[in-house]
């Protein structure tokens, strides 16, 4: 008897680890493509508005394509998915590294990536997570995902802009699909353990049409007031990530410096993601939610309003950016 309840538990911690290991290495490269807008406009000529435009793009796709992709999740697998959309990930950011033009941009990293995005994110692993482990541990699991999916926006920029300063952003991201690719290989582990209580409901959720789903959705103003946060969310996160470091070369801070207020996000939504997670199975997350965003806008408008420094860039970010994924699982 021992063994049978062993088994379940030890796939569960290899689903966690592995759902986590593959989140942070989708949302590191993701956050890290910012640091590639000022040598990338320059080497081809295109402007910046063309540069934010793909990654505005990618957003978009990636909203776009969720609900199919998450469709497509539950009729044949996560497994399958993950692996198809990780090697689409590759594919855009090596359609990146061989651009020659806006366009090209546009295809990879924004249609490409945004596509990625959507199998191998929060949207796809959070959810095979949470209906993975029972009703009273979902806000501490898929906390702990979310927090060390966080880790990759520590790591992956610096590891990037090392890479440009030696070989040039053209070899820093065929070294980034490359990471892509290690994704796919990763979702060869992930096997989704039956958690007690929840196959009636999935049973009952399989006979929904995705009409029926989105339909039920959008009458529900939970989901109506969370797309509305989202909006704010991802504007904030997109525009910072996208134009943080090139705002700081522009006032005269060293690449390096942008590098590293991404890696300092990247940690400090690890520690806030998990700490929101364990309040969350706690109190309201409603209000906690409330004040995440509350902590965000002040530190916003506090690192507007100060000098900016290489102190104040790694000081004041940190504040409002290491709670502001914790939200996303909600």
């Amino acid at each position: 008897m021992s063994e049978i309840r062993a088994a379940p538990a030890r796939s569960g911690w290899v689903l966690l680890l592995v759902s986590a290991v593959i989140l942070t290495l989708c949302m590191g490269l993701r956050q890290g493509l910012g640091l590639f807008l000022k040598p990338v406009t320059t080497d081809l000529g295109i402007s910046v508005s063309a540069f934010s435009f793909a990654l505005a793009l990618q957003s978009m796709v990636w909203g776009a394509s969720q609900p199919f992709v998450g469709m497509l999740a539950d009729r044949y697998g996560t497994r399958p998915v993950l692996m198809a959309t990780a090697l689409i990930y590759a594919a855009g950011l090596l359609t990146m590294s061989a651009a020659g033009s806006g366009a090209a941009f546009d295809l990879g990293g924004g249609i490409l990536i945004g596509i990625g995005i959507a199998g191998t994110g929060f949207g796809v692993l959070v959810g095979v997570v949470a209906r993975a482990v029972p009703a009273h541990r979902q806000s501490q699991a898929v906390g702990t995902v979310a927090a060390l999916g966080s880790l990759g926006t520590f790591f992956l920029p610096p590891i990037g802009q090392a890479l440009m300063d030696a070989h040039g952003w053209r070899a820093a991201l065929a070294v980034y699909a490359g990471i892509a690719v290690c994704m796919a290989l990763l979702a060869v582990f992930i096997v989704r353990p039956d958690a007690p209580g929840t196959s009636s409901s999935a049973t009952a959720e399989d006979t929904q049409s995705l009409g029926d789903v989105l339909r039920a959705a959008t009458r529900h103003p939970g989901y109506v007031a969370m797309t509305v946060a989202f909006f704010a969310c991802g504007f904030q996160l997109v525009f910072i990530t996208t134009h943080l470091p090139s705002y700081l070369a522009f006032c005269g801070l060293p690449p390096s410096v942008g590098a590293s207020a991404l890696a300092l996000i990247g940690l400090c939504n690890t520690i806030g993601t998990y700490i929101v997670g364990l309040l969350g199975a706690r109190y309201s997350q409603k209000r906690l939610l409330a004040l995440v965003y509350l902590i965000r806008t002040v530190a916003i408008a506090a690192y507007l309003a100060a000098p900016v420094t290489p102190g104040s860039t790694l000081a004041l970010p940190r504040s409002w950016a290491s709670y502001g994924s914790a939200s996303r699982r909600w």
